[in-house]
């Protein structure tokens, strides 16, 4: 569903763009994100969360 809470991690960061892999299903291909999108504080190997159409860390 649209507004359940998805988790994060961040798999590798790539200039402007960061690639998630979803916890709970890691065999699906890495998500691209635009850093802008997300706390400025990730690294690679953060934990965040999508909920409400937002990214934070966990």
């Amino acid at each position: 569903m649209l507004l359940d809470k998805i988790n994060y991690t961040v798999a590798r960061l790539d200039g402007d763009y960061a690639y998630l892999q979803k916890d709970d299903e890691p065999d699906l291909e890495l998500k691209c994100v635009a850093r802008a999108l997300l706390p400025a504080e990730i690294v690679e190997g953060s934990k965040l969360v999508y909920e409400m159409m937002e990214y934070s860390l966990l």
